[in-house]
């Protein structure tokens, strides 16, 4: 049986990808040969692992350098990478893993994508250690299937020569309120087993755990005095959002409410979107959904799938109907939250701020550190912590 159009598009533009890496590796000189190059890859958990693995080896004293989801560092330097994508093409990666070692860096933590190892971008990295966080739901718009992602991802313990198949999630106590959740104790073990084969000592890591300061767009609380917590997270999976909601519910007093806000990016896997709808009307109390990088698909779509998940649906309630419904609620019953829908993302905050009373938590899912979002073909500048500080100082 032939090929697809679609898997043959696929194929030649990664052969164009290999053809680029090559070419991009040759004219920096493979610097990746003179790092030892820590890659990290898994459908979620990556950014924060790889932020816990760089401050781990720089309170050991190593020179070391990190590139994630967020941000470029090399040494104390934190470089804005304008990324919209995780792993960048090599044009862009291979000059600043030349810029890394110039600076004399020892050390590469690099945040590895299944798109990236599957379009060759990371060709030439030289990875010394590769782990992989976990594989869960994502991404199959691209891959097409499960196993093909999983595929993708198992390339890069291929490809490095001291790959960790296993690790255990970590005993230490955690009482870091940017380390909270299950989830987390699997991030540390995953950074301990990478750390420890560079003879990192048990002390530096239980400093780094009780002191590390989080990841921007991960767990963020803003605080500006209200009498609700307020988070901001990057939750855009299935896995994820399950485990943010399960981690948030823990903490929410008796009689407190959890009030989400959440969408499904446009052009993107639409398989997880009733998956998405399901969990979070499973386990928060008040659901808003809202826009999250439409790009060309249409809200009305988006929106159906989210819902589809849920059964039975009654129709979105309008800001009225949610507020004297939660009046006449009460108690928090975990779960079987109202559905609303609000288009515009910054007035789907403002209202769920505006639903908040004391003690209750307000979090807002799927942008996290992102400085833009999409619409058509245009990005536009957005921050889902500067919303969210709009929509508290509203209040005043």
């Amino acid at each position: 049986m032939g090929m697809t159009r679609d898997e043959l598009v696929g194929k030649y533009k990664n052969i164009r990808h290999w053809f680029e890496s090559v070419w991009a590796v040759m004219k920096n000189g493979y610097p990746a040969r003179k790092l030892k190059v820590i890659g990290v890859t898994g459908t979620d958990g990556k950014t924060t692992t790889c932020h816990l693995i760089y401050e781990m080896l720089k309170t050991a004293g190593k020179k070391v350098a990190l590139v994630s989801t967020v941000a470029a560092y090399i040494g104390d330097e934190e470089i804005d990478t304008g990324f919209h994508v995780t792993t960048p093409d090599a044009k862009f990666l291979q000059p600043l893993i030349k810029r890394i070692a110039d600076a004399g860096m020892e050390y590469l933590v690099l945040e590895t994508t299944s798109h990236g190892l599957d379009q060759h971008r990371v060709l030439g990295c030289n990875f010394l250690v590769g782990v992989i966080t976990n594989i869960t739901h994502e991404h199959l718009d691209y891959h097409g299937t499960f196993a093909k992602y999983k595929a993708a991802k198992m390339k890069l313990l291929r490809m490095a020569k001291r790959p960790i198949f296993k690790y255990a999630k970590t005993k230490i106590k955690i009482t870091n309120p940017a380390l909270v959740g299950e989830y987390n104790k699997y991030n540390i073990g995953a950074a301990i087993a990478v750390v420890r084969m560079f003879k990192v000592q048990d002390s530096i890591i239980n400093k780094v755990v009780r002191n590390f300061a989080g990841v921007p767009g991960r767990m963020e609380e803003v605080k500006l005095g209200q009498k609700f917590r307020a988070i901001v997270d990057f939750a855009h999976t299935p896995n994820a959002l399950e485990q943010v909601l399960k981690t948030l519910n823990a903490q929410c007093a008796a009689h407190r409410k959890l009030i989400l806000v959440f969408g499904c990016a446009g052009l993107r896997d639409i398989l997880k979107r009733p998956m998405m709808g399901k969990i979070a009307r499973k386990l928060a109390d008040v659901v808003i959904v809202t826009a999250e990088d439409p790009r060309t698909e249409k809200l009305d779509d988006i929106y159906k799938q989210i819902v589809s998940g849920i059964t039975p649906l009654n129709p979105p309630l309008t800001s009225q109907d949610a507020s004297r419904r939660l009046d006449l609620r009460g108690g928090n019953p975990k779960g079987g939250g109202d559905i609303l829908r609000e288009d515009n993302r910054q007035k789907a905050i403002n209202l769920a701020v505006s639903l908040a009373k004391r003690g209750d938590i307000v979090v807002a899912t799927g942008k996290g550190h992102e400085k833009s979002m999409c619409f058509g073909m245009v990005e536009r500048p957005w921050s889902d912590v500067e919303a969210v500080k709009r929509a508290i100082r509203l209040l005043e």
